[in-house]
């Protein structure tokens, strides 16, 4: 495993911030001071600021219905973070993915990098399923065109929408892709404004009965 794909899975940091905390030499293995993508072999002792860093002891993913209002990430700058929800025994897990500070819904964190892969490299094109409100009825025009792809400054995007409400306002919308906001950025580019995006599946993965804050442990294989 190279080294700061291990400090990432011990602490929870990300791999760029384990790479900053090897660079400023502050990172051993065994007695040997790490360096940029250097492996570590099983058994082996690692240690950051002289602290021996550990591996969690079985793989844990939990699903969470974040609420509105919260940031994924776990500096909030001001603002509460999901962390604040979770037990301090989940501190150590890494969301996958992401849902902006107004949005609600499906947020899954975990310690399992393969499992966090799988759902968000481009090539497994994982499903997600959000319920939005516009701020006005979408016209036909406007949903052929986003069903069609509606071209963005990085690119075409993708969404598929479905089940309007009888006022237009409300609907389903499927995505593959997880570009920075790119549903707003869609509908805000036909002028539309989304008042509401809420995230019900993400992969074979679904927010079933979680109430707004509530979160779940998901059994290990």
């Amino acid at each position: 495993m190279r080294i700061n794909a291990y400090i990432a899975l011990a602490t929870g940091l990300s791999r760029r911030q384990a790479d900053s905390l090897i660079s400023q030499g502050k990172v051993s293995i065994g007695s040997t001071l790490a360096k940029l993508g250097m492996q570590v072999q099983a058994g082996t002792q690692v240690t950051l600021d002289n602290k021996v860093l550990k591996l969690p002891d079985k793989r844990v993913t939990i699903l969470l219905n974040k609420p509105a209002g919260f940031v994924v990430s776990r500096k909030g700058q001001g603002a509460k973070t999901i962390y604040d929800l979770l037990p301090e025994k989940y501190s150590a897990l890494k969301p996958i993915g992401r849902l902006d500070k107004e949005s609600s819904g499906l947020i899954m964190l975990t310690n399992d990098g393969k499992l966090a892969n799988s759902l968000t490299h481009p090539s497994m094109a994982k499903q997600k399923v959000y319920q939005i409100t516009l701020d006005k009825p979408l016209t036909s025009i406007a949903k052929s065109q986003i069903n069609q792809g509606v071209r963005l400054e990085d690119g075409l995007s993708h969404l598929k929408i479905s089940n309007l409400s009888p006022d237009s306002r409300s609907m389903s919308v499927t995505m593959s892709e997880g570009r920075n906001r790119q549903i707003r950025r869609t509908f805000a580019s036909l002028g539309y404004q989304v008042t509401k995006l809420h995230r019900i599946k993400f992969g074979q993965f679904s927010l079933t009965n979680l109430k707004n804050g509530q979160w779940l442990e998901l059994k290990s294989e």
